[in-house]
């Protein structure tokens, strides 16, 4: 029997595997790299099991692998895992839009639902919303090649007195932050103008529709991208 080529043996692949992809995608510094203790911690495995399954992609030909070597996708691998992030981002799009979820309320959900091995689904959903490029957190949505757009963002922490921004994304979108945000009325496409930023600690005076002058802390404020 021939062996499969990558890209079909991944159609194969287990809702672990394809979550190990998804980690590694996530957890990729700017070379494309990732230790194997830290995709160990993201995912709450242990290293020699984190490690078995590291070999298992490598054979499947979507993970370069070496003994103490950082980890990094092979391009197989990258589409692969860019897939699984696309429905996972369009599920999260399709619940907000479609459905009436709350952005705090979706990101279970599509946990779920990202691992349906149906691309027309996803065809059909995406079509259904009028093809969105970013999800309900503003992240970007990938293409059906695999391909991200690269979003020109800045942190809101980075931002100045007199300065009028929108929120475009999150860079962190943690149920406890999302619960945050909704509980000050924003989201995203809010206008917030920033009056002053405090050099001591970076924390800013701000104000957006329906609220005068308040104050947000600098890890707040990192977590909000803005245009």
């Amino acid at each position: 029997m021939f062996p499969l080529p990558p890209i079909f043996a991944f159609l194969m692949a287990t809702v672990t595997e394809e979550n190990y992809l998804k980690a590694l995608i996530s957890l990729a510094d700017a070379e494309g790299k990732v230790a194997v203790s830290e995709l160990s911690r993201s995912l709450g495995v242990r290293k020699p099991s984190a490690n078995s399954m590291v070999r298992k992609l490598a054979e499947a030909g979507l993970v370069y692998y070496e003994r103490y070597k950082p980890l990094r996708l092979t391009p197989e691998g990258r589409k692969a895992a860019a897939l699984i992030v696309r429905k996972h981002r369009l599920t999260e799009m399709f619940l907000v839009e479609q459905m009436g979820f709350g952005w705090e309320e979706v990101h279970p959900i599509a946990e779920q639902i990202e691992h349906v091995k149906s691309p027309d689904f996803f065809s059909r959903m995406d079509e259904l919303m009028g093809y969105p490029t970013v999800d309900p957190h503003g992240s970007p949505i990938p293409d059906k090649a695999g391909n991200f757009v690269k979003a020109n963002h800045r942190r809101l922490s980075d931002c100045t007195g007199g300065q009028t921004v929108t929120i475009v994304g999150l860079a962190h979108n943690s149920n406890d932050f999302l619960h945050f945000l909704n509980d000050r009325q924003l989201k995203l496409n809010s206008v917030i103008t920033v009056h002053h930023r405090e050099a001591f600690d970076g924390s800013l005076t701000i104000s957006y529709t329906g609220h005068q002058e308040v104050v947000f802390s600098k890890v707040a404020a990192d977590r909000i991208l803005v245009r």
